[in-house]
C-alpha cells in the first residue's frame, strides 16, 4: 500500500510541537510526562493506522531496530560519561575555550559525538561559570563535538555505522579527512572571534572572579574510562560484519540484540562501580537522556511514514549530482534523524544508474556516498533535533541555568548564520 501524503501530518506536527510549545507553554514543556503526552497523542494513532494498512512491520523495524538501539547507545554514553568527573576550574580565556572545543571535535570521531559531548559539556560549563556570556560557547559546541567532529569514522555518528553496516570499509571515512578539518578549522576560527568578541564585553568583576577561582584540573571515576572502551568495543565489533548470525531472520532475539544487551551490561557496570559523589559533582540527572528517549520516541513513530515516502518517492526526486544528495540529504537530516534519513538516500543512490568507471563504496558511487555522509553528519546540527546529543547538550545546559535558544531561536542566531554558510563554502570547494 502506497503511503499518502497526509500521513506525514503528524511528524510536521511533533516538529512543530517541538519548536513553538516552549515559546507558548514553557513551564508545561518542562515536564518530561508532558513531552510523552505529546508523543503518543501524535505517535499511537500513526502506529495504529501504519499497522491497519499493512505495514506494521515497517513501524517494528523502526522501533525495534532503529529506535531502540538509538536509545540504548545513547544512554550507555551518557551514563558512562555521567561518571567521569573532569573537575577543576580554570580561566575561561578564548584560547582556552577553543583548544576545549578542538578537544572535542577531534574525540568525536573516537568516543562519537555522544561520548565527547557528554565528557566535555559538564567541564566546559564549570569552567565558564564566572562568565556572562556562554550561550555562544555552547552552540559552537553543539556544532563541533556533538556532530561535525564525527565523521571519520564509523563510530562518530550513526549514520555513518549504518552505512558502514552496508559495506564501507572502517578506513574508507577517513577519506573525507579534509573536508573534516577544513568545517573544523574554519568553525574553531570563527568561535576564536567570537568569543574574544564576547570576552571583552564582559563585566569586569566577572573576569576578575573567573580569574581569581581557579582549580587544578583533575580527574575522577578513572574506571569509567574502561567502561567507555566496552561501549566503543562494542559498537565496533557487536554487527553483522563480524558476527553473521546477527543479521540473520530467525536469530534467537539474544543475538539479534547482542550489542544492545552488552551495552546494558556496561550501563550497569558503570551505575555499580561508580561512587555517588562523583556523579554528584557532576550534577548528574536522568532528566536530559529521558527527554531525548521520549521525544524521539514519537519522532521515530510519526517520521516512518515520511521515510516511508521518501523511498517510495525517490525516482522522482531528480538527484543524481553529489552537490544535490549533500543538500538533500543534510536538510532532510536537519529535521529528521540523520541516521534513518542518510539510509533513505543511500537507498536513493543504490537505484541510479552506475556511470562506467565509477568508483564504488558499499555498491553505490564513491562521490555520493561521501555527499550523503558529509551531509547527514554536519546538517544535523541545523536544529536541536537533527542529531541526538543536540538535545542532551541544550538539556544539561539550560540545567545548569545558561538559557539556550528557542528551537527557531537556534537556527536564527545560529545555524542559518554561522554553520550553512560554511558548509555551502565547503560544499563549492570539495563536492
Amino acid at each position: 500500500m502506497e503511503v499518502q501524503l497526509w500521513t506525514l501530518i503528524p511528524f510536521l506536527l511533533m516538529l512543530l510541537s517541538i519548536a513553538i510549545i516552549p515559546l507558548v507553554a514553557e513551564h508545561w514543556w518542562e515536564s518530561n510526562r508532558n513531552k510523552l503526552i505529546v508523543s503518543l497523542i501524535l505517535g499511537v494513532p500513526t502506529a495504529i493506522y501504519l499497522i491497519c494498512a499493512g505495514m506494521g512491520h515497517n513501524l517494528e523495524h523502526q522501533m525495534l531496530f532503529d529506535y531502540v538501539p538509538f536509545i540504548i547507545l545513547l544512554c550507555a554514553l551518557f551514563v558512562v560519561t555521567g561518571g567521569i568527573h573532569i573537575g577543576g576550574d580554570i580561566e575561561a580565556k578564548p584560547a582556552t575555550n577553543t583548544a576545549l572545543l578542538a578537544l572535542g571535535w577531534v574525540l568525536a570521531s573516537i568516543m562519537g559525538t555522544t561520548g565527547a559531548a557528554m565528557l566535555l559539556i559538564r567541564p566546559l560549563i564549570e569552567i565558564n561559570k564566572e562568565r556572562k556570556y556562554k550561550v555562544h560557547t555552547v552552540l559552537f559546541f553543539i556544532a563541533l563535538v556533538a556532530n561535525c567532529g564525527g565523521l571519520l569514522t564509523p563510530l562518530g555518528d550513526p549514520p555513518l555505522f549504518l552505512l558502514y553496516l552496508r559495506g564501507a570499509e572502517f578506513t574508507w571515512f577517513l577519506s573525507m579527512l579534509p573536508q573534516w578539518a577544513f568545517v573544523g578549522a574554519v568553525l574553531l576560527v570563527l568561535f576564536f572571534i567570537t568569543d574574544s568578541y564576547y570576552h571583552k564585553r564582559e563585566p569586569q568583576v566577572n573576569l576578575r572572579l573567573d580569574a581569581t577561582q581557579k582549580e587544578p584540573i583533575h580527574i575522577t571515576g578513572t574506571l569509567n574510562f574502561v567502561w567507555l572502551v566496552g561501549v566503543v568495543a562494542s559498537v565496533a565489533f557487536l554487527n553483522q560484519s563480524y558476527i553473521p548470525a546477527m543479521g540473520e531472520h530467525d536469530a534467537p532475539l539474544y543475538i539479534k540484540f547482542l550489542r544492545e544487551i552488552a551495552l546494558v551490561v556496561l550501563i550497569v557496570l558503570s551505575l555499580v562501580t561508580t561512587k555517588k559523589e562523583v556523579r554528584k559533582a557532576n550534577h548528574y540527572s536522568w532528566e536530559p537522556i529521558i527527554e531525548v528517549a521520549v521525544l524521539f520516541f514519537g519522532i521515530f513513530i510519526t517520521m516512518t511514514p515520511a521515510l516511508l515516502y521518501l523511498n517510495t518517492h525517490a525516482a522522482s526526486l531528480g538527484l543524481h549530482a553529489p552537490w544535490q544528495f549533500f543538500y538533500s540529504t543534510g536538510m532532510l537530516s536537519s529535521f529528521l534523524d540523520n541516521a534513518p534519513t542518510a539510509v533513505a538516500f543511500y537507498s536513493v543512490a543504490q537505484g541510479l544508474p552506475v556511470v562506467e568507471g565509477a568508483t564504488l563504496v558499499a555498491g553505490v558511487p564513491e562521490a555520493l556516498l561521501k555527499a550523503i555522509s558529509m551531509g547527514s553528519v554536519f546538517f544535523g546540527a541545523l536544529t536541536y533535533i537533527g542529531n541526538g546529543p543536540n538535545f542532551m547538550v541544550k538539556s544539561i545546559a539550560e540545567r545548569n541555568g545558561i538559557k539556550m535558544p528557542s528551537f527557531f531561536g537556534y537556527m536564527i542566531r545560529f545555524s542559518l548564520v554561522v554553520l550553512l554558510p560554511v558548509y555551502v563554502v565547503m560544499q563549492l570547494i570539495f563536492i
